[in-house]
């Protein structure tokens, strides 16, 4: 029996690598080709409301002017056409966005604990007051 595998040949096999070489390459192009970081704006435009409503601007001043001034720097960069930049600025003003609106929530937490470490504190005395 005498049977007879084929088999690609070197050529074949680089032309097909160079084909998808050139294929993937086009797509990372095509990624990194200009179009607008719109969703990106918006999820921060988000996370930047959360945190003012959290009390970012009470809790967190430093962290709350930074996100919106690179959410400013970011709007101008996208009107300036300079996406990859306008994207940058909107990740890291996401970023200072939610760090302010955690410690705003961290913040109000320890008040609320105080708060209620001094309500215990008046009831204990009040008892207190009660059993003399």
């Amino acid at each position: 029996m005498n049977t007879c595998i084929a088999k690609p040949s070197s050529t074949g096999l680089r032309g097909l690598k160079l084909a998808a070489l050139a294929i993937g390459s086009s797509f990372i192009l095509a990624g990194c080709a200009g179009n607008p970081p719109s969703e990106q704006y918006a999820v921060t435009q988000s996370a930047v409301n959360s945190a003012v409503s959290a009390g970012g601007t009470e809790f967190a001043a430093v962290e709350m002017k930074s996100a919106q001034d690179k959410l400013k720097q970011a709007e101008i960069a996208m009107h300036d056409k300079k996406y990859d930049e306008a994207k940058r600025l909107a990740e890291q003003a996401e970023w200072d966005a939610r760090v302010a609106e955690r410690k705003a929530q961290a913040a109000k937490a320890e008040q609320a604990l105080k708060d209620s470490q001094k309500g215990v504190q008046e009831l204990r005395q009040e008892g207190m007051n009660k059993v003399q």
